[in-house]
């Protein structure tokens, strides 16, 4: 008579299972690092200058636009939202900065007005997803047209050149202590204080308890709406600011910068580890993720590829930074 009985595993093999899966929820949670090392490596063996200080200094400078927007856009996703107008009010933040700064050849009077206008886009979207009910991704991706529309609209697509040399020196030619480049000195203020919010705050927990289940959250006292159009106001601030370093790097504000920019950021912020599900992800991750982004391009650059490889590649990240955080949800 034969027994039918299921025999238990043996232990040597129920530990091993444990350990494939620890090790994969160590490469899970640290993808975005790991990714950054590979790139490294392989473009420090396949490209010839890529691995020196004046090139780091040089990426840190072209993904601190990338990293700033993805600040913003951490807190969104974390919210279990998303905002495609980001680009668009980069463009917007620079141009309406330039004609603050040809008007008025005040700094402080240029930058405020970018910022206000990255925080009244950001409190729209926010209204249009928490009050009109229109869904994040319709109703970023209508202000996305929107933006970039009233972007051209006031110089009818010309650019505006900047004159301001305390402005140059201030968000883009400029060096803080004598060796940091200005675009990274503000990176790093951006990211030690959204650091700060996210992990220290009573705000920061809000991103989280509304990401991870907003009716739970609701009954707790948060209240949802407001922290989601909070979440918008900072992605827009933060884009606005990029689009204030990026003007000043190019001593120009142009109407079409920016586009496919929010490409690059959801790319960092999904690769850094933040979930698409809403409340999980870090500053510090995204930082990685954009690290990696920028890498990316610049190695390819170095290696003399097209743009076009470049969105290949960029796409191709996106594809599996997303087959990453829905397994990670399984």
């Amino acid at each position: 008579m034969s027994d039918n009985t299921t025999q238990p595993a043996p232990q040597g093999q129920l530990n091993q299972g444990k350990k494939s899966a620890s090790f994969v929820r160590i490469l899970q949670d640290n993808i975005s690092l790991v990714a950054l090392v590979v790139v490294i490596v392989f473009f420090s063996v396949s490209a010839d200058g890529f691995l020196s200080l004046a090139n780091f200094w040089n990426i840190g400078r072209q993904t601190a636009v990338i990293t700033i927007i993805a600040t913003g856009m951490t807190m969104v996703i974390i919210s279990a939202q998303i905002d495609l107008s980001v680009g668009s009010t980069l463009a917007l933040g620079a141009m309406l900065t330039s004609i603050a700064l040809q008007a008025t050849n005040s700094v402080i009077i240029g930058v405020l007005v970018g910022l206000i206008t990255g925080l009244v886009v950001g409190l729209m979207i926010g209204i249009f997803v928490t009050k009109g009910g229109i869904p994040a991704f319709l109703a970023s991706l209508g202000m996305m047209g929107v933006i970039r529309g009233v972007a051209m609209l006031v110089t009818h697509t010309r650019p505006v050149v900047i004159y301001n040399e305390t402005y140059w020196r201030l968000f883009g030619d400029g060096v803080f202590f004598g060796f940091l480049p200005s675009a990274i000195f503000w990176t790093i203020i951006i990211l030690v204080i959204t650091h700060v919010i996210l992990k220290y705050t009573s705000l920061g927990r809000y991103f989280y308890a509304t990401g991870g289940n907003r009716q739970a959250a609701r009954f707790t006292g948060v209240k949802t709406d407001l922290t989601i159009i909070i979440a918008y106001i900072m992605a827009g601030i933060m884009a606005s600011f990029a689009g204030i370093l990026q003007s000043s790097r190019m001593h120009a504000a142009r109407p079409n910068i920016g586009e496919g920019m929010e490409l690059n950021v959801i790319a960092a912020v999904i690769l850094g580890g933040t979930s698409l599900f809403g409340g999980k992800g870090t500053i510090v991750g995204s930082l990685l993720g954009a690290l990696v982004i920028g890498s990316l391009n610049n190695g390819l650059i170095i290696l003399g590829f097209s743009t076009h490889v470049q969105m290949l590649v960029r796409g191709l990240v996106i594809i599996f930074a997303v087959m990453f955080a829905a397994s990670d949800e399984d």
